[in-house]
């Protein structure tokens, strides 16, 4: 029996059949009564082994000392990261594991760059629970955490339609299906608004596969009522292609954006979901859904496809909003070779994208996640409100904005001279909280406005009757955020976010996340806890609060089988929407349908005729 597996004889169970008809109350009675069991334990899930640095080897140069979990037991470490031959690298070592070194950020110099960027946030002045342990086993969202919720995860479903060998969880894998009942996740969703300073805007349904639950629209309603004005549906995309009205129904029910999967435009980088995207897009164009693809970007799997992603989004672009690049978080345990074969990193997928878009989009065009938050120190002196501000560490992600027109791809740093824009705010900034009379700094951004945008080298939609500046002027000086929508119309936003694992592991990183998840029990706990300490977070709430899967089906009448979707390839490759959407990427042609079998079946999705 592996610790695990030892562990989880030990944890107690609720019979979710028994709680799932509970009230809203008995459920947040429930959930209070079974927290605390719930939390990570010294001596049982993890030991503190902190007293010993690892050594700086010759070549290597120090750049912090920092804390982590070991891969293989969970306890806290003592980590260094330091530079080595141009790249960051984090090592820790484990009296009972050995070492562990991994590769922390693939470019030393944009490292540097990015960290003059960071900046601490408010936190979250009201926790779940006190402080009793170190960071990352106390997470509720503890008053230590440095930055306050931007985004809240929901998990509705563990089921899933696939079975995704980079997934970071699904239901017949776990032996389990958790499924919250609507009054349980009413009582979550309750429990991730209570935050102060800033209440999180949004809120992002996932799973496992959210589309899956016949209560869907339900939920999306009551996200709404609950006070979330940005609701985000998390799917692959499946159900939408083969459901016209599904994209429609969700809409009108309140979701501002699907988040989709897209790992790549061929059958062999992206056999997840190729087949499906273009009947989906058709779908979300329809019902008026915008969109932003998801690719998981593995080296050796689709790194050399991120060009082409952008292409297609940029194709696209009357419905898909953004590209929201993810670098492979290494799920379960893997030898230092195989993780290298995987490993990608921000700055590794950057200088891809600027190799494969022939320097049209350059590595100095991205800005890490915490380079906006002057615009909110600005907006919050101006106000006198509390603002949200995106102060995550800045190695967890990075963005810029891009436009095409006449087929070249223009970056917003062409046009606004970003650095000494957000310079000037931060210093206006400074100025109110100093007691400067804000009409007069509101004159002084009017008058310098046109310092940092030039407009000759904007696209001709923005310069035309000074679009841009009336925007900028509307939104900073009117408050007329409304106005962002203009901006955003035809523009591409490029994201990156780089998720941990237990190798490349950063408390630090932790500490500064701003997207958590609301637990079944009500906590708030960090992305990069629930997902990469799972046996201590995800895994164990998620099985106290689930059915046996017996249970489930004899209570739906459903039986988990059923979920598997099975493609008919032949179908969905000699339809228009295929051909119309692919033909100008790849060429469709080359491909023999047993390829396109072959892709799919080797992904463990079966065909049939």
């Amino acid at each position: 029996m592996t610790r695990q597996e030892a562990l989880r004889a030990e944890e107690f169970r609720l019979d979710y059949s028994q709680l799932a008809g509970l009230s809203y109350e008995d459920i947040a009675k429930v959930a209070a009564s079974v927290r605390e069991k719930l939390m990570p334990r010294l001596g049982v899930d993890y030991k503190l082994y902190l007293s010993k640095r690892p050594p700086i080897k010759e070549g290597e140069e120090l750049i912090a000392y920092t804390q982590s979990a070991c891969p293989e037991c969970n306890s806290l470490l003592t980590a260094v990261i330091f530079k080595r031959e141009g790249k960051v690298f984090i090592r820790k070592v484990c009296p009972e594991h050995g070492e562990f070194e991994e590769l922390y950020f693939g470019d030393a110099e944009m490292y540097e760059r990015f960290r003059r960027y960071q900046r601490d946030g408010k936190g979250n002045v009201i926790s779940h629970l006190p402080v009793t342990a170190p960071c990352p086993y106390n997470c509720g969202v503890c008053t230590r955490h440095r930055s306050h919720a931007a985004l809240i995860n929901i998990v509705l479903t563990n089921r899933c339609d696939l079975s995704c060998f980079y997934c970071f969880f699904f239901a017949s894998k776990s032996g389990y299906i958790y499924e919250p009942s609507l009054e349980h996740i009413r009582y979550m969703l309750r429990q991730a608004r209570l935050t102060e300073p800033v209440k999180p805007p949004a809120i992002q349904l996932t799973g496992g596969e959210p589309t899956l639950r016949d209560d869907l629209l339900e939920i999306i309603k009551m996200a709404r009522e609950e006070g979330f004005t940005h609701i985000q549906l998390n799917t692959n995309g499946i159900r939408l292609a083969f459901d016209p009205e599904l994209a429609v129904k969700v809409r009108q029910a309140g979701v501002n954006t699907v988040y989709m999967s897209f790992d790549g435009v061929s059958p062999f980088s992206n056999p997840k979901n190729h087949w499906e995207v273009p009947y989906a897009l058709d779908n979300l164009r329809k019902a008026g859904l915008g969109v932003v693809l998801v690719p998981t970007v593995i080296k050796h799997y689709n790194l050399s496809e991120v060009g082409k992603i952008i292409q297609f989004g940029l194709q696209n672009n009357d419905i898909v909003r953004g590209v929201n690049f993810q670098p492979v978080s290494i799920v379960g345990r893997m030898p230092r070779k195989e993780r290298d074969k995987e490993r990608v990193t921000i700055p590794d997928v950057i200088k891809a994208i600027e190799e494969q878009t022939g320097g049209q989009i350059k590595a100095e065009d991205w800005y890490p996640v915490p380079s906006v938050v002057p615009i909110s120190r600005f907006v919050e002196a101006l106000t006198g409100k509390p603002q949200l501000a995106f102060t995550t560490h800045f190695a967890c992600g990075a963005a810029t904005y891009v436009w095409q027109e006449d087929g070249e791809i223009i970056p917003i740093t062409r046009f606004v001279h970003v650095d000494e824009f957000f310079r000037f705010l931060d210093a206006k900034a400074d100025e109110l909280e100093k007691g400067k009379n804000k009409y007069l700094v509101m004159l002084e951004l009017m008058w310098n406005l046109r310092k940092f945008v030039d407009a000759s080298k904007a696209p001709r939609r923005l310069r035309e009757g000074n679009r841009l500046l009336k925007i900028l002027y509307r939104v900073f000086v009117k408050h007329d955020y409304e106005s962002l929508g203009e901006f955003h119309y035809n523009t591409l936003f490029l994201g990156m976010m780089h998720f941990q694992d237990l190798y490349n592991h950063d408390v630090a990183r932790v500490m500064r996340c701003d997207i958590h998840y609301v637990m079944p029990d009500g906590r708030q706990v960090p992305f990069c806890s629930f997902n990469v300490l799972p046996d201590l977070y995800r895994d164990r709430a998620q099985r106290v609060f689930s059915y046996s899967i017996k249970d489930w089906e004899k209570l739906t009448g459903k039986r988990l089988v059923e979920d598997h979707y099975k493609r008919n390839i032949k179908k969905l490759i000699s339809g228009e929407p295929y051909r119309r959407h692919y033909s100008k990427i790849i060429d469709i042609d080359s491909i023999p349908y047993e390829q396109h079998v072959l892709a799919s079946k080797r992904f463990g999705i079966p065909v049939i005729e």
